[in-house]
């Protein structure tokens, strides 16, 4: 098999990307935000659970949403919301409104996150899978630089602010760039408003949202971890969060390539032990030296959980790809918002590092679920569709 990217590929993988610089930059910058503050981590975890609530509402509408106007204006309003949510975020720092803006910015950002798979599933047929790895792999290359541009504004003494803010340019000039590329509309049972999804479906569902759970936690308080066990100074601390999200970018794209030749869950599979061996590292050392690369480990690891996931859901969706995707969303929004508030709230009560010990507990979930919803052999996925929008 192979991947031929076209204008709409490209511009699909640069869409994915805008919200993963603000949800990678999220994780840093709210550590930087809690100082200000000067609230409880329980607290601070509550940001994750405004994430999680605006997904969850984002989640609720995606399909029916892009059953009636189509998946290109749903994608374009959502980077609009996101842009205002932001603002919001970084206008005060009153708790009310950057609760708030944190809502709106992910309430606007997941009708991106949900909308992409389907596209790039229905564009590019057996080399879906591939695709929305690589997408994947764009996003979190995108969000690596997130935590250095926070970190360096930092240190030059700008606040974190402005390393934010820096993405609503680039949303504008998408949004310029784009006029005329359509993504293509749902077709066939993708086009219905209502109906269930499979018990497979449900099973690749609890996978991928264990996945999203440690992806949400080790992003959001790595920061925290860096500062409180190695010893770092706040500004370098939130700068380590690349390390997670550099692993990322490299275990989706190398899992892109990875995907046009074995199956997926063989490449999960993998991905769980990785994540595995690279946590339990980071969770036992006191040296940066060491929990740098242990978080490369991990970041390899979950870079897969959710692009080869969401594949994994929709080949189990019996042809209905973004409703498969919006019960993502769904999972993706319980993930985010009840894994770092609970992990937060832990830490404040028995201290960061046990607290940690949610991660292998949501690593045993995700493999009893590849165990009892095996795929076939070889991997699948919905024919393209040359309807457009």
């Amino acid at each position: 098999m192979r991947l031929e990217r076209d204008r709409l590929t490209w511009l699909t993988y640069l869409q994915l990307g805008c919200y993963g610089y603000f949800l990678y930059g999220f994780g840093p910058s709210l550590s930087l935000l809690r100082d200000e503050q000067g609230t409880s981590r329980a607290v601070a975890g509550l940001h994750g659970t405004a994430l999680a609530v605006g997904s969850l509402c984002a989640a609720l509408l995606a399909a029916r949403l892009v059953v009636r106007y189509g998946r290109t204006p749903v994608v374009i309003g959502g980077l609009a919301v996101m842009c205002a949510g932001i603002v919001l975020f970084t206008a005060t720092t009153a708790l009310p409104a950057t609760l708030t803006g944190a809502l709106v910015a992910a309430f606007g950002g997941s009708f991106v996150v949900m909308v992409v798979p389907p596209v790039l599933m229905d564009r590019h047929g057996d080399s879906g899978p591939s695709a929305v790895a690589e997408a994947n792999a764009l996003a979190a290359g995108v969000g690596t630089v997130a935590p250095l541009v926070v970190g360096a504004a930092v240190v030059l003494e700008l606040g974190w602010r402005p390393a934010v803010l820096l993405l609503l340019p680039v949303v504008a000039v998408l949004a310029v760039a784009g006029r005329g590329v359509r993504a293509p509309r749902p077709t066939g049972r993708g086009a219905e408003r209502g109906g269930r999804l499979p018990r497979r479906y449900w099973i690749s569902w609890m996978v991928v949202t264990a996945g999203i759970a440690i992806e949400f936690c080790l992003v959001l308080w790595t920061a925290d971890v860096m500062r409180e066990r190695v010893g770092l100074a706040p500004g370098p601390a939130a700068a380590s969060v690349t390390a997670v999200v550099g692993g990322m970018a490299v275990g989706r794209l190398v899992g892109g390539r990875l995907a046009l030749r074995y199956p997926l869950d063989r490449l999960l599979y993998g991905a769980i032990v990785l994540t595995s061996v690279g946590f339990a590292v980071f969770w036992l050392t006191t040296s940066g030296w060491l929990a740098l690369p242990a978080l490369v480990a991990c970041g390899v690891g979950i870079a897969l959980f959710y692009p080869l996931g969401v594949a994994r859901a929709i080949d189990a969706s019996e042809g209905r790809p973004d409703h498969a995707s919006a019960r993502v969303g769904i999972g993706a929004a319980l993930a985010a918002g009840l894994g770092p508030f609970v992990l937060g709230a832990l830490a404040d009560l028995a201290g960061l590092h046990l607290a940690l010990l949610v991660v292998p507990a949501l690593l045993v979930v995700a493999t009893v679920g590849l165990r009892l919803g095996r795929l076939p052999a070889a991997p699948s996925s919905s024919p393209s569709s040359p309807a457009t929008a």
